[in-house]
């Protein structure tokens, strides 16, 4: 075994073999982050937090195997989108109109192996601030959620990276600004940072992922791959919210101001900046800013929006951090209509 140690992500398609390496040829691409975070044990083991524990008891009972509950055996021909065809944002391009069919699909299949390398890039993220929760989650229940939590986690990337490797065969780097959002929850020494950003942000982010491709994908391996973690992530939000709707009430005005800015700064990156650029650039050789203005004003984008708002901004109003001084900025960039919307605490 051979670690590579590397100071970013790599920037280029990196293929992946379906075959696997011995112990003595493997060799892993890794990049450090320092932490200085503060963990707590709990020498008090009562069982006070019956909305966790009852998640924490289904989390065991809906368990699932990625290599025995997916039918990996269904086959999806190479000539097939992975998209409905008329999914695509950019079909009244003329710069998509003049390419050929066999770029047309060649570009939905590099569409879908960015999706879903990003998919597999946030698991990773979210298992590794999973694994941080475990220790400095302050109370007995929190610290068994977000260990079976961990184990979720590991299953997502398990799944994602096996269908990466078994349908597409290559995989993309991570998005900058995803990578961003992530070095932020993992680093950051506030354990309570960590829950909303992971809980809430993140699990939010992924509920909406999911939700949406699920309802233009046409694979079927793939719709089962995202019913089963959609599942999973739905009770992740939840352990946030029901934790973190009980700890906000207790920090000071000026700390609540501060994980309300943080979650403002996140809503603005996902409303903003997470965008496939990179295959549209490629095969329609138009700039990334007209890419963007495509996809801020394309219906299906819209809907995803919808989706990924209305999950997270509910939210952040049920835990306390839709506070009178952030509201103002939240309807500047047109997400309060969302708090409406139905909350995520209800087990």
């Amino acid at each position: 075994m051979k670690l590579n140690q590397i100071k970013e992500p790599p920037r280029e398609i990196m293929s992946l073999d379906v075959q696997e390496l011995s112990a003595e040829k493997a060799q892993y691409l890794v990049e450090s982050f320092e932490t200085p975070i503060v963990g707590y044990y709990n020498w008090d083991y009562r069982e006070t937090e019956n909305r966790i524990k009852k998640l924490y008891e289904l989390g065991k009972k809906l368990n699932w195997n990625a290599s025995l509950d997916i039918d990996w055996s269904i086959k999806f021909p190479a000539h097939e989108w992975f998209n409905e065809p008329e999914a695509t944002p950019f079909s009244d391009l003329e710069e998509y109109k003049s390419l050929s069919d066999e770029k047309k699909l060649e570009m939905d299949h590099s569409n879908m192996a960015w999706t879903a390398s990003q998919l597999l890039h946030g698991e990773q993220g979210a298992l590794l601030v999973s694994s941080q929760l475990v220790s400095c989650s302050p109370t007995y229940q929190a610290k068994l959620y977000a260990a079976s939590q961990a184990f979720d986690e590991a299953r997502h990337v398990e799944v994602f990276n096996r269908y990466i490797k078994e349908r597409i065969g290559y995989i993309y780097p991570v998005n900058k600004y995803l990578k961003m959002l992530l070095d932020k929850i993992l680093t950051d020494p506030r354990w309570d940072l960590k829950f909303i950003g992971m809980q809430i942000i993140v699990e939010g982010l992924a509920l909406a992922a999911f939700e949406s491709l699920r309802n233009t994908v046409r694979d079927p391996v793939l719709k089962e791959i995202l019913r089963l973690t959609k599942r999973h992530e739905a009770r992740h939000v939840t352990f946030g919210v029901n934790f973190l709707e009980d700890f906000i009430p207790l920090l000071n005005e000026k700390e609540k101001e501060e994980r309300a800015e943080f979650a403002l700064e996140a809503c603005m990156v996902m409303k903003e900046r997470l965008f496939n650029l990179v295959v549209p650039s490629k095969f329609l050789k138009i700039k990334e800013e007209k890419i963007r203005e495509i996809l801020l004003e394309n219906t299906l984008m819209g809907g995803f929006r919808d989706i990924l708002f209305s999950n997270i901004v509910p939210n952040l109003k049920r835990i306390g951090l839709m506070t009178e001084k952030i509201r103002p900025k939240f309807d500047r960039l047109g997400l309060l209509d969302y708090e409406s919307f139905p909350h995520s605490g209800e087990v």
